[in-house]
């Protein structure tokens, strides 16, 4: 019998997922999770071989628990709505299993569990096209500092003081990122990276 837990933060899609799963003559939904955290500590409460988590959850994302069930025997799928090639970057690196995308026919779900199981890798095709298209996140470490601290609200000065740099400095990173990202405003900028999964 293959245990599994699952951390969903939609009710409604929890309940549906563990009604559908327990209805496999070799599978059983032992845990529910709310988020990430929840998630890890039913991991730890239940030994399952399996637990499925979507990313986006509040408390612990999907990714951040995937990490801190790195090195344990629960072997870890993400299902979740982003085709993002920064979440499909990360999540390898976590050592997930499986990355599947919610709106793949159901009765793949529990194919891709048996196949993990047997020790197979499952990664949405549309990823897999995504991450080998080229596109990495073009910025450097500077570059992606100086936009997170944009992301998270402050200002040219506020950004200058925080880094120990000057005003004009902040200027021109600000407009390099622009460049490189394609777009005409911060806010464009903060989209993007956003869209393409690179905030870590």
């Amino acid at each position: 019998m293959i245990k599994i837990v699952i951390a969903e933060d939609q009710r409604m899609l929890l309940g549906a997922l563990a009604s559908l799963l327990d209805l496999e003559e070799d599978m059983k939904v032992v845990g529910r999770a709310s988020n990430g955290e929840e998630a890890v500590m039913l991991v730890q409460l239940h030994k399952p071989d399996i637990c499925i988590m979507d990313i986006e959850m509040p408390a612990m994302s999907g990714l951040e628990a995937a990490e801190a069930l790195k090195n344990t025997d629960c072997k870890t799928m993400i299902l979740t709505t982003f085709a993002r090639a920064g979440y499909f970057e990360r999540a390898v690196k976590a050592g997930v299993h499986a990355y599947l995308l919610k709106d793949s026919p159901s009765e793949e779900l529990a194919t891709s569990i048996r196949s993990v199981m047997a020790g197979r890798r499952m990664y949405a095709p549309e990823l897999m096209d995504e991450a080998y298209s080229g596109e990495s996140n073009p910025l450097t470490e500077r570059e992606k500092e100086v936009l997170g601290l944009i992301a998270d609200g402050k200002n040219t000065k506020e950004i200058a003081s925080q880094l120990y740099i000057t005003t004009g400095t902040v200027r021109n990173y600000i407009s390099v990122i622009l460049d490189k990202l394609g777009v005409g405003n911060r806010i464009e900028a903060i989209t993007r990276f956003k869209e393409k999964g690179w905030f870590k």
